[in-house]
């Protein structure tokens, strides 16, 4: 028998901190409207005091409030799904940290490392467990803290100003209605062009700016690389198959999209993408103008917000897409 899984409940975290792009302006040779003018960013939020722990501790205060709003107790969640390519530590993963943060006793949790495509890889992994009976109630998280591992001079902003920290969570729950909740995801990968956008040296850890002091003239691979226009290029085309795909699979049109939530990369993105589709304004949310690129949290964190805002009303058909390095790209397909 195969059961049906649905999003029940969803919350969010950012941090108080916000750094305009004036502030980064201050700290490399970058303006607010060459920033604008290239990403549609204006602002995002930096971890200034998170904690020991702050990408599992963001995660844990998002996981609080989906909790709650899906109706359960913390210790009715069967496994715990963390997606971020900014662990804690290379080792335990974030997963087992929010276990113990939240107490909950012999809880299964599962790390993605699938950068900005890990919210909705997560998702599938969810359904699936769903969908077999294996689970009844599953925690997904999306946390990230970029700003400790950003190179936060000239020969960065062209990747620096992109990103900011932050958390998301749902709770993926079986549902008693066939034909609402998930209908479909679609898991994609091409790892050819990998290095194209990658992270070669160590992870965000705080250890990092001492290399860089040791050495300040090395061309060390610590920081992100990224070859915008290329990455540009190839988002674009699989954002559109990959939605097109979702339509498809469950009959359905554009004129059918209720809301189109996609990955926060790049506003110029999700524009072309909004324009290639036709779709108006109210069926395509953005908000990478407030909190930048988030990464695996930013699917989470803009669902959350539009949902809050009553941008998502029941038996709405609303579109999940995403494309990171990898390079990986999936999109769902909701009836909420």
């Amino acid at each position: 028998m195969l059961y049906q899984s649905k999003i029940a409940g969803l919350g969010s975290y950012v941090p108080d901190n916000v750094v305009t792009n004036d502030d980064l302006a201050k700290l490399m040779d970058t303006s607010d409207e060459w920033i604008q003018e290239r990403t549609g960013i204006k602002e995002r939020r930096h971890i200034k005091e998170e904690g020991e722990n702050p990408v599992a501790e963001m995660g844990v205060k998002a996981a609080k409030i989906a909790i709650e709003r899906a109706g359960i107790d913390k210790d009715e969640i069967d496994l715990i799904i963390f997606a971020t390519l900014s662990p804690d530590y290379y080792f335990p993963g974030s997963g087992v940290l929010v276990q113990d943060i939240l107490a909950i006793e012999n809880c299964p949790a599962l790390d993605i490392r699938n950068q900005c495509s890990g919210f909705i890889y997560g998702l599938s992994v969810a359904d699936q467990f769903i969908k077999t009976g294996m689970y009844k109630n599953i925690l997904l998280i999306g946390s990230e803290n970029h700003s400790g591992g950003l190179d936060f001079t000239t020969r960065g902003r062209g990747v620096s100003v992109l990103f900011g920290d932050g958390a998301g969570a749902a709770v993926i729950s079986r549902s008693d209605y066939v034909g609402q909740g998930i209908l479909s995801t679609h898991l994609y990968s091409e790892g050819k062009h990998a290095l194209e956008l990658a992270l070669k040296g160590p992870s965000t850890n705080h250890w990092v700016p001492e290399i860089i002091k040791e050495n300040p003239q090395e061309d060390i691979p610590y920081f992100p690389y990224m070859n915008g226009q290329y990455v540009f290029k190839h988002a674009v085309q699989r954002f559109s198959e990959v939605i097109k795909e979702g339509l498809d699979t469950n009959g359905l049109e554009v004129s059918d999209i209720d809301l189109l939530v996609p990955h926060q990369a790049n506003l110029r993105i999700s524009q072309f993408v909004q324009r290639k589709f036709k779709l108006s304004d109210d069926q395509v949310y953005n908000n990478i103008q407030k909190y930048g690129n988030t990464t695996a949290a930013s699917i989470p964190i803009a669902l959350t917000e539009a949902w809050e805002n009553d941008k998502i009303k029941p038996g709405d058909n609303v579109i999940l897409a995403a494309f990171g390095s990898g390079f990986t790209w999936a999109s769902a397909v909701i009836n909420w």
